[in-house]
């Protein structure tokens, strides 16, 4: 089959421990073709949905690890499957990729994630479709709100609705220090929307990182720890991540959600985990295959290849 990754350009994959190139490894072990194509390279021309896409072959060189051939212009709808791997911010462009990966849809494409589930779940704001799974939390941009839920609370967490890897996630403790400053800065004086939640102190024992595919939980999660000082277990912010079985709590959450998620055209997704509460639904390009697999006896990416070939069939 023929595989389209809409992804980050190449040069700038981590190789040790990318999500996506794990995916790439394991669809061209098997056969399939790949084709590689950045978001700005997906346009409208003679009423198609076309990407001006390259031929990819992964080698087995870590420093140089690809091979592309010469630009192909081909419809969407032509490729096996499309998968979209493009990393956040969830930006204009990003969401004018997927208006244009929905109107591919139309002619027949086959896409995961679905754009229009893409842009139905906001990575923060969609935990609120399930209230009884998350932490107290308040989105808001009101600092008299944020105060009385820190009244509340006493040990709160502030975060933009659009930020990634831990950015911009501030700690407010019982004290209360510099919390006015904080929304007012992060708020943007009253113009941006803030999520704020109840402190969990179970932080310490990792931010898990549980994925599901195709409806199914893969049963290891990544517990993203933070270290020294930091209240952040995001691995772009330093934490260390390790692999463990997913607790009864966290299991029972994952195994609700799976197939919910799946039934809105969410093929894979990776679901933030603290204590038992959920606190993110992330879609836009879900990551952590590769530590999971190193540490444990479960291929990520060979669970992915199964389920995307059965999806196609």
């Amino acid at each position: 089959m023929d595989f389209l990754f809409i992804a980050d350009p190449l040069d700038s994959f981590s190789i040790k421990k990318d999500s996506t190139l794990a995916m790439m490894r394991a669809a061209q072990g098997a056969g399939h073709r790949l084709w590689f194509v950045e978001t700005r390279d997906i346009v409208w021309k003679d009423n198609n949905v076309v990407a001006d896409c390259r031929p990819l072959a992964i080698k087995p060189s870590s420093t140089s690890w690809f091979e592309v051939g010469a630009i192909e212009p081909r419809r969407v709808a032509d490729f096996s499957a499309v998968l979209m791997r493009k990393d956040p911010p969830f930006d204009i462009e990003y969401l004018n990729t997927t208006w244009l990966l929905s109107a591919a849809v139309r002619q027949g494409a086959r896409v995961f994630n679905q754009p229009d589930a893409i842009r139905e779940h906001s990575e923060k704001l969609s935990i609120t479709e399930y209230p009884e799974l998350i932490p107290p939390t308040l989105v808001t941009r009101d600092l008299a709100e944020v105060e009385a839920f820190h009244a509340t609370h006493s040990d709160i967490v502030i975060k933009p609705l659009d930020g990634m890897g831990g950015m911009g996630v501030f700690r407010v403790g019982s004290d209360g220090l510099n919390l006015a400053s904080i929304v007012e800065t992060l708020g943007e004086n009253g113009a941006r929307t803030l999520m704020i939640q109840r402190y969990l102190p179970e932080i310490t024992q990792g931010d898990k990182r549980v994925l599901l595919i195709a409806g199914e939980v893969v049963p290891y999660a990544l517990a993203r720890i933070p270290q020294g000082t930091e209240i952040r277990g995001n691995l772009a912010a330093g934490g260390k991540g390790v692999a463990m079985p997913l607790t009864p709590q966290e299991m029972k959450v994952a195994q609700y959600l799976a197939p919910l998620l799946w039934q809105k055209g969410l093929f894979l997704v990776g679901l933030d985990l603290i204590g038992g509460y959920l606190t993110e639904i992330n879609v836009t390009s879900p990551t952590c295959f590769v530590e999971i697999t190193e540490q444990t006896d479960c291929d990520v990416a060979a669970i992915w290849l199964r389920a995307l070939e059965k999806a196609l069939h």
